[in-house]
């Protein structure tokens, strides 16, 4: 299965999970200096924001550069908590769908593109792009951790190494 596969299996099942929390749990911090799940899913979308760009722009140049990212900066300065929880699970889902889409559509040579994030080493595409898929299935499971179980979707796999075939 190919990384944008994988990114859409999961796309759907754990939409309708997410759509089922209510508002007020979505909110709730589980302790005050942890992230309420409105937060936790605040932070996938800038995620999903931030590797687009940083897709998009290593496909256009090989070998870049992109700047390092305040997770807590960004979470504070947008104020998820105050945005109501189906619009952010809206936005998740569709930013979702045109990565993977963008994915599908990366030409073999150009998964070998180096990219620099930060101060960290020098990586192919590739493992930006296995990266990203690891990180979204780290945060989902913590949203979905305490719900109800549900077979289908409790333990989220979007993770397994970037290949082509």
């Amino acid at each position: 299965m190919t990384p944008a596969d994988r990114l859409v299996s999961v796309l759907e099942p754990v939409s309708e999970r997410l759509f089922a929390i209510p508002e007020a749990e979505a909110d709730r911090r589980p302790e005050p200096d942890r992230w309420s799940k409105k937060e936790i899913l605040g932070h996938l979308i800038d995620s999903a924001s931030n590797n687009h760009h940083r897709i998009v722009r290593a496909l256009l140049e090989p070998g870049v550069a992109f700047p390092g990212y305040e997770q807590d900066g960004w979470i504070r300065t947008q104020a998820y908590r105050s945005e109501s929880w189906s619009d952010l699970v809206n936005l998740w889902l569709a930013l979702n769908r045109h990565l993977a889409h963008i994915i599908r559509a990366i030409p073999e040579p150009a998964l070998a593109h180096e990219c620099v994030v930060g101060s960290k080493p020098s990586i192919p595409l590739t493992s930006l792009i296995e990266g990203y898929l690891d990180h979204l299935q780290h945060h989902l499971q913590q949203v979905l951790d305490g719900l109800k179980p549900n077979t289908t979707t409790d333990r989220v796999s979007v993770s397994s190494p970037v290949n082509r075939t």
